[in-house]
């Protein structure tokens, strides 16, 4: 009788019940560690394994060293473990450069002298909603952004709110690498509200407003276009200057670093004011056209399109 319990509490203490499931969220391209523990030992067997839609070999370590001989192919120099602590106890992968393809249930199994353990990992992956980007192209407000896992939402707004009816038109793809980029097309009906739009997942949402600022006209060599409408600090923002929407022209990160002029805008960029507006000097002709402030912080981006005239000064008339 002895000997039959004897044997009930051996089965018992060698096969240890699964925990219950953890969940784990990782971040595309970054690195990440998935949590397994056991009762340390010696002579110690760790399998890591990815359960869709069928078992793959992701990590093996025993005989003291790794084991990846047939690792699958897809997590090649991607994993490791922590060896150091591997005899007390923790088994953890970490798993760097993280792809979509790695979203999955994990299974971490381990065995010593003492018996074997087995644990799950839900591995949630996500690409956050990066930049948003805004442009006035005619009368159409193109806002898009990209590599976003996973399928974003894209809404559209005004500031201030309106009862504008929003023609819009949006397309989603999908990359090879299983992201999306989003872009979406809205008809603008009034150009003197602003026009927000905002790109959101289940990690973080980002907003991206444009706004249409008066011309201006200047016929001296000086003038200072205005960054935003409201003049507000720009100390948690950085900062990018545009001509004619794609030549850039100054960029600056926070109040407190000094800003970067383009080669080619030397002569003419003489400074920024505390709300982000630019000073320009030596004016001519050749600087006439459309100037965008981008201000962006980690939630949002406000861009505002004016355009500077350059009136050219009367010639007096001669006199004989």
């Amino acid at each position: 009788m002895m000997g039959l319990c004897s044997a009930a509490w051996l089965v018992l203490w060698l096969v240890t019940p699964a925990k219950a499931d953890a969940d784990e969220s990782c971040i595309v391209t970054e690195s990440c560690v998935l949590p397994c523990s056991f009762q340390g030992g010696n002579d110690v067997v760790v399998h890591w394994n990815l359960m869709k839609p069928r078992d793959h070999l992701v990590h093996s370590y025993y005989q003291n060293q790794d084991q990846l001989a047939h690792q699958d192919q897809r997590f090649r120099g991607r994993t490791s473990l922590f060896k150091d602590q591997i005899s007390r106890g923790n088994a953890s992968l970490q798993l760097t450069e993280v792809q979509v393809q790695d979203q999955g249930r994990y299974k971490c199994h381990t065995s010593t002298i003492r018996g074997n353990m087995e644990s799950f990992i839900n591995l949630r992956v996500d690409a956050p909603v990066g930049k948003v980007d805004l442009q006035q192209v005619g009368n159409r407000t193109i806002c898009s952004s990209e590599g976003i896992f996973p399928q974003p939402e894209l809404t559209w707004s005004t500031s201030p709110p309106s009862n504008v009816t929003f023609k819009s038109q949006t397309e989603v793809q999908e990359t090879e690498q299983l992201l999306y980029n989003i872009s979406s097309s809205l008809v603008v009906s009034d150009t003197d509200l602003s026009y927000n739009c905002t790109v959101s997942t289940r990690r973080n949402r980002r907003r991206a407003t444009l706004q249409q600022l008066p011309s201006l006209s200047r016929s001296g060599t000086e003038t200072t276009i205005p960054c935003t409408a409201s003049h507000t600090s720009i100390t948690s923002f950085s900062l990018v200057w545009r001509f004619n929407r794609s030549e850039i022209v100054l960029t600056q990160t926070g109040a407190d670093v000094t800003y970067t002029v383009s080669e080619g805008w030397r002569q003419q960029v003489k400074g920024v004011s505390e709300s982000g507006g630019l000073m320009l000097g030596n004016l001519s002709s050749q600087q006439e056209g459309m100037y965008t402030c981008e201000l962006s912080d980690a939630e949002e981006t406000l861009i505002t399109n004016t355009f500077l005239w350059i009136e050219s000064p009367e010639v007096p008339s001669r006199r004989y």
